[in-house]
Parts: structure tokens; C-alpha cells; sequence
């Protein structure tokens, strides 16, 4: 029994707590990378420049708020900087959508000009990053290293193996549980939340609704800038930041957006935001209940698909009937006219 129970300290030690810190960083990325999919529909290839650009800041202000000597007691000096840095991100964000993809936007490019775009905007994140702190790694971590120690676990249960808890693994796991819980909130329980599910389920009947659109891309970029830089402070914090690596982790992040069920913990978060292989918004409540889940049947397939085109149906006829009084006014507009210039010669 001691010998499993050795064994079991040593897979958690070197395996299982690295995997759940490095998994819910993933997952955070992968929430952003999926807001950005399913409501703007494009794949954002900037995402991993735009955590490196906000964890930047957040490194800037933190070693701002060190030289004056604030800090956050055993907690990371970073964690009283991540509001700043957050800021920063969504200022970016919110520029490069105002100066670059409103444009495609508006002219209702395909999804590849867009993805396009975003190869673009990533080479210059990464190139303000590296202008303002450099390629080198950079650490800083501070306070209490560890929840944990090897020797106080092996005083307390009296094995042979140890388990260590660093601080920042804790905190990359309370924070992620948080932020999914959230973003969870905010998808299904506000009126925001919803109006970006239906802009995401479809542009036109959103639009016919009265939703705002600019105001439901604003606040997807604020939620994926913000979302990025979390993930990007956690993960710095972890291990170290350096601004390259922020652009290796674009493939895991994708992967995890892209294929939630097969990466266990990051699949639980990013099916949270509504991840699933084709991308869509759909939020699997029985998945976090414990449920099995099962792929949608041919007929459950079809039937969307014709929920879909009753949809547009719907739309064209408005917009047929919109023309039709519009047509009416104007020929009343006109009999008006005619009306007024006859009084005229009358007079």
C-alpha cells in the first residue's frame, strides 16, 4: 500500500500538477481564441503576441511597483499589476480592430483575408513586444515560492516520495476555475452574454433584433484581450516570459480550441466558452455535469440545418416586406407631391 501510494505522490509531483497548471493556462488561451471564432469567425493567429504584449506590461508594472517597494505580501507582485496590464491588451485590441479588421468587416471579406490580416498584426505585436523588453527570458516571480514543500510533505504523511506545490500552479488553477466559471455566467445569464450567443448564431436575425453590433465585437475583443493576458501572466509566472514562446504556444491553444474532449481539463474550459470541433457557440452544460457527451446525429444535423434556412427564409421575407413599404411610401410621398403642386396651380 505504501509503495502505490509512493507511486501515486510521484506521478502527481512530476505529472499530474504540472499538466492541471500548464492545462488551465492553455484553456484560458483557448476561451479567447474561441470568443474571437465563434463571434467574429476567424481564426486570430495574433493571440499568443497579444498575451506576450499584455504579460509585458504587466512585467513593466510589476517591476515598477517592486522598486518602490509594493508588493502583495506571500502572493506575486504580478497579480496587483494584471489590472494595468489587462488595460493595455484591450487598448491594442481595440485599435487593431478599429484600424485593421473593421475594414474587412465592413466589406464582408471572407474568413482568410482575415486570417491573413492576422499573421500581419501578429508579426507586429511581437516586434512591440521585443522593442520594449527584449528576446531574453525574463522572471518575475516574487513572494512565497511554495504552498508546499517536499520535506514539510513527507513530515506530514511520513512517505518516501514528496509533493511539491509551487504558488503560481495554485494560482493558475483557482484563476482559471474562476474565469471559466465567469465566462460561463456572463454567455448564459446576462443580456450581453446572450446577445453575443445570437450575433454568433446568426448575424442577420441579430441584426433584425435591434443587437448592436459594434458594441458585440468591442466586448468580445475586451474579453479575449483580457483572457489573453491572464493566461499570459500565469503562464510567465510558471515558468518565464519570453516573447517568442508566447507564439509556440499558439498551436496547444488551437488544439485545445479546436479539440476540447481530448485534452481533459483545458477541454472543460474551452467547452465552456462553446468550443466543439466545428467551432460553433454551443454551450455543454452536461459535459461539466458529469454527462457523457455525444456527437449530434444525422438528424439532429439536418434539423438545425433546416431550423437554420427557416431562419434566412424568415429574413428575406422581411426584408421583402421592408421593401414593400418602402416602395408604398414613396408612391404616397409622391401622390403628396403631385397633390401639393396641383393646390399650387389651383392657387
Amino acid at each position: 500500500m505504501t509503495d502505490a501510494l509512493n507511486a501515486l505522490v510521484l506521478f502527481a509531483n512530476f505529472v499530474l500538477v504540472p499538466a492541471l497548471a500548464y492545462g488551465s493556462q492553455l484553456a484560458l488561451g483557448a476561451l479567447g481564441v474561441t470568443l474571437i471564432y465563434a463571434v467574429l469567425r476567424f481564426s486570430n493567429f495574433a493571440h499568443g503576441d497579444l498575451m506576450a504584449w499584455g504579460t509585458m506590461i504587466t512585467i513593466l508594472v510589476t517591476w515598477a511597483l517592486q522598486g518602490l517597494g509594493i508588493g502583495a505580501g506571500p502572493l506575486p507582485t504580478a497579480l496587483l499589476a494584471l489590472p494595468v496590464g489587462i488595460l493595455g491588451a484591450v487598448l491594442l485590441a481595440l485599435v487593431t480592430d478599429r484600424w485593421v479588421y473593421r475594414f474587412y468587416r465592413r466589406q464582408r471579406s471572407d474568413p482568410v483575408v482575415f486570417v491573413i490580416a492576422s499573421v500581419g498584426v501578429m508579426f507586429i505585436y511581437n516586434s512591440l513586444t521585443r522593442f520594449f523588453i527584449g528576446a531574453d527570458d525574463q522572471r518575475f516571480e516574487d513572494g512565497a515560492r511554495f504552498v508546499m514543500r517536499v520535506p514539510d510533505f513527507k513530515a506530514l504523511t511520513g512517505l518516501d516520495e514528496g509533493l511539491a506545490l509551487r504558488t503560481s500552479q495554485v494560482i493558475t488553477f483557482l484563476v482559471m476555475l474562476v474565469t471559466v466559471a465567469a465566462v460561463f455566467w456572463f454567455l448564459q445569464r446576462t443580456r450581453t452574454g446572450k446577445a453575443m450567443r445570437a450575433y454568433s448564431d446568426n448575424e442577420d436575425l441579430a441584426l433584425l433584433s435591434g443587437i448592436n453590433p459594434d458594441r458585440v465585437v468591442m466586448i468580445t475583443w475586451i474579453l479575449a484581450a483580457t483572457l489573453a493576458t491572464i493566461a499570459g501572466v500565469l503562464y510567465g509566472l510558471d515558468k518565464s516570459f519570453r516573447p517568442f514562446t508566447y507564439f509556440h504556444l499558439l498551436l496547444p491553444i488551437f488544439a485545445a480550441a479546436i479539440r476540447p474532449r481530448a485534452l481533459g481539463l483545458v477541454g472543460i474550459a474551452a467547452l465552456v466558452s462553446g468550443a466543439w470541433p466545428d467551432g460553433e457557440a454551443v454551450l455543454r452544460a452536461d459535459y461539466l455535469k458529469g454527462q457523457p457527451f455525444s456527437p449530434p446525429t444525422t438528424a439532429e444535423i439536418a434539423a438545425a440545418s433546416n431550423e437554420q434556412s427557416a431562419g434566412i427564409e424568415q429574413v428575406n421575407q422581411a426584408i421583402v416586406q421592408m421593401d414593400q413599404t418602402t416602395q408604398q411610401n414613396a408612391a404616397l410621398v409622391e401622390e403628396a407631391a403631385a397633390a401639393a403642386e396641383a393646390m399650387q396651380e389651383q392657387a
